[in-house]
């Protein structure tokens, strides 16, 4: 991990109007997030811990506040520009993995790369390539419905580096996951902000991810209650002080 920022989040407010009541879901938050680092986002249902991984994914605006990455400040792009930005800076994996049914590994990891403009030669070999590299060279032709939730997990995670992103965001990618399978994706991920140098951003409840973090952010009610480095924690089976 390097000193390098990528990612600032810089007084950033988010509310939502339900009726006549708002909801403070963030709350002048201010963080700087490095290249290559692997930072975990924990906090319970309702701490703005998921609120927080979307301002930094691009997928929601603030109300106030600021969110830069790689130097781009995000509320001056266009909805165009935005979308172009996502689809070049950013891979998403989620807990549903949301894969189409129809489609086999290639064609669901060869979407992201069509869509950028590459052509389907090009496509299919980086998919092929990708799919490779996470461990699923044997499954390529598979379905998404002929594999396990971890396979469905790693063509996920395959989609998300297939144009070579410079931020992975993992929303729960573990939660619908046996422990035994969880922990391979954990340290899949681990693996890839090491070898690629790739920033990898999580927002989970799993406390395995503690011990493959380089730091861990730690929200409640909307706010940082603690930024802590891997190093300082006092990690135990079954509990963290």
């Amino acid at each position: 991990m390097s000193q390098d920022i990528l990612i600032r989040v810089e007084g950033v407010n988010k509310q939502f109007n339900l009726g006549k009541t708002v909801v403070h879901a963030l709350k002048d938050i201010d963080l700087e997030i490095f290249r290559g680092e692997y930072l975990s986002i924990m906090g319970p249902s309702g701490s703005g811990k998921s609120t927080l991984f979307n301002m930094i994914g691009a997928l929601d605006h603030p109300s106030s506040g600021q969110v830069e990455v790689a130097g781009v400040h995000l509320a001056e792009l266009t909805p165009r520009q935005l979308a172009h930005f996502r689809g070049n800076h950013i891979g998403y994996v989620f807990q549903s993995y949301n894969l189409l049914p129809a489609y086999d590994a290639v064609q669901n990891v060869c979407l992201p790369l069509l869509f950028s403009g590459r052509t389907p030669i090009e496509a299919e070999r980086r998919a092929r390539e990708v799919l490779t590299r996470v461990g699923l060279g044997h499954r390529l032709t598979h379905r998404p419905d002929e594999m396990s939730g971890g396979q469905q997990q790693r063509v996920a995670i395959a989609r998300a580096l297939a144009n070579e992103p410079a931020i992975i965001l993992a929303d729960e990618p573990t939660a619908n996951l046996d422990l035994v399978t969880g922990e391979e994706i954990i340290e899949l991920l681990s693996a890839l902000s090491d070898e690629l140098g790739v920033t990898v951003i999580t927002a989970t409840h799993d406390h395995k991810m503690l011990a493959t973090s380089d730091r861990i952010l730690w929200i409640k009610d909307g706010m940082v209650d603690r930024l802590e480095r891997r190093e300082d924690l006092d990690i135990r089976i079954g509990s963290v002080r």
